[in-house]
């Protein structure tokens, strides 16, 4: 297990990210493998999204990414499945955490607190399988992140993405809901309009050469459980294939 930090504040200066939305999760990283706590949502969907991901390529042996990886839930089940894992994230309470929780668990992972984009220029094409797991709806231009994180997939890799549909229902049961009236996770997490309707997110994907193999909702229970579903209303996750 390893952790690195980028080499200097100015790396950061074409990054696509926002310091507010890497401050809220920053606050709350001593949190995360609290199964109880603001990132339950999380800990429910990850077995659910790594079926997704496992049913869809072979993890052992391959090279993997996971960009956005917080405090390296999806990280440590590609771990677990063989595969040679980097998690990168901005929120640098973050690595930490991830990286106290894998050397614990005796898990070889490298962590770094790096941007996309740091990557994307160092190691082009490097990785068979890049997983961006509820990060799309936290960037300031969801488009060109696609486009980074397509520069780090191989030719024939798979990069997965979940995020937030959005519609009326996805605002009642993701902000109203989740947020205000159960509160299980933090008020301010999400903001509507930076969610990302499925067709959109392929439209992006197309003139980067990467090309939608399946998409499916993800539904979690307001009772503690979570199943992929064949209602992308709300949750969904995607395989996206780089063919060039």
């Amino acid at each position: 297990m390893q952790t690195t930090a980028e080499p200097h504040a100015g790396a950061r200066a074409s990054t696509n990210a926002e310091a507010a939305e890497i401050g809220k999760f920053d606050a709350i990283a001593g949190r995360f493998w609290d199964e109880h706590g603001p990132f339950r949502p999380l800990h429910l969907l990850n077995p659910v999204r790594m079926r997704f991901i496992t049913e869809r390529c072979a993890s052992a042996g391959a090279r993997a990414l996971d960009v956005g990886c917080g405090g390296g839930l999806v990280a440590e089940a590609l771990a677990r499945a063989g595969a040679s894992v980097c998690g990168i994230d901005l929120a640098a309470g973050m690595i930490d955490v991830a990286a106290l929780h894998a050397a614990a668990h005796g898990l070889s992972i490298e962590y770094r607190v790096a941007s996309a984009e740091t990557l994307a220029a160092e190691q082009p094409g490097a990785f068979d399988i890049v997983t961006c797991m509820e990060m799309l709806e936290h960037v300031p231009d969801p488009r060109a992140m696609l486009g980074t994180l397509t520069q780090l997939v191989r030719p024939g890799g798979s990069l997965f993405v979940s995020t937030l549909n959005r519609n009326l229902k996805s605002f009642l049961v993701a902000i109203v809901g989740a947020e205000y009236l159960l509160s299980v996770v933090p008020r301010g997490t999400h903001e509507y309009e930076r969610f990302i309707r499925p067709s959109e997110l392929t439209r992006w994907a197309r003139p980067f050469g990467l090309e939608a193999r399946a998409l499916t909702g993800v539904t979690l229970s307001p009772l503690g459980s979570a199943r992929l579903s064949a209602d992308p209303s709300v949750n969904y996750i995607a395989q996206l294939v780089r063919t060039a």
